[in-house]
This record gives structure tokens, sequence and C-alpha cells, in this order.
């Protein structure tokens, strides 16, 4: 198996794909182009979770008004209940994504 492969050629959704799970962890890769969360709403998770960028780019905002950019490479750890979103990821090239919840 090889992380960059199998990129599905209809990316008109975002594509979740579970690696790994168990009752405590889950390992996904996400392929995003030009995804990004709704408007309304966040993302308020009972897991950590640490997600890092393999390829592309994307920016992370939080409910305290901070905001991350991601490049390939960068990565962070968002608290459980740290309620987030994603508001954009490029929309030239897939982004891809390793996220692990714990």
């Amino acid at each position: 198996m090889n992380i960059f492969n199998a990129i599905p050629d209809d990316l008109s959704a975002e594509v979740f794909e579970n690696i790994v799970e168990n009752k405590n962890i889950k390992i996904e890769r996400i392929v995003s182009k030009g995804h990004s969360s709704p408007d309304s709403g966040w993302y308020d998770q009972e897991q950590n979770e640490w997600v890092m960028i393999l390829k592309g780019k994307a920016i992370l905002s939080f409910d305290n008004k901070s905001s991350v950019t991601l490049e390939e490479g960068d990565y962070v750890t968002i608290p459980a209940h740290q309620k987030h979103k994603v508001t954009w990821t490029s929309p030239d090239t897939e982004t891809i994504w390793l996220a692990v919840h714990y």
C-alpha cells in the first residue's frame, strides 16, 4: 500500500478512507481538492486529532478566531472539543491529509 496511490478521479466530494481503526485509535487518509467545511457549525470531536499535510495546502480555523496555514510536512494537534473547521484547501491540486484520532 502507498498513501499516494489510488486517488479517485472524481473528487467532487472530499474522500475519507480509514487506514486503521479500533476502539482507541483511528488513522485515516483524507483527500481534498478545493473543499472546505460548511460555513455554519464547527467540528467538535470527542477525541484528540493529529493531522499532517502530506501533499497540498490547507487552512484550519478555530472558534477562538485563530487559524493555521498548513503546507506539505506541516502538522497540528487538535485537542478534544477544540472547535475547528477547514476554511480552504488548494483548488489546483489534491491535498492529502493523514489524520490520527486518539
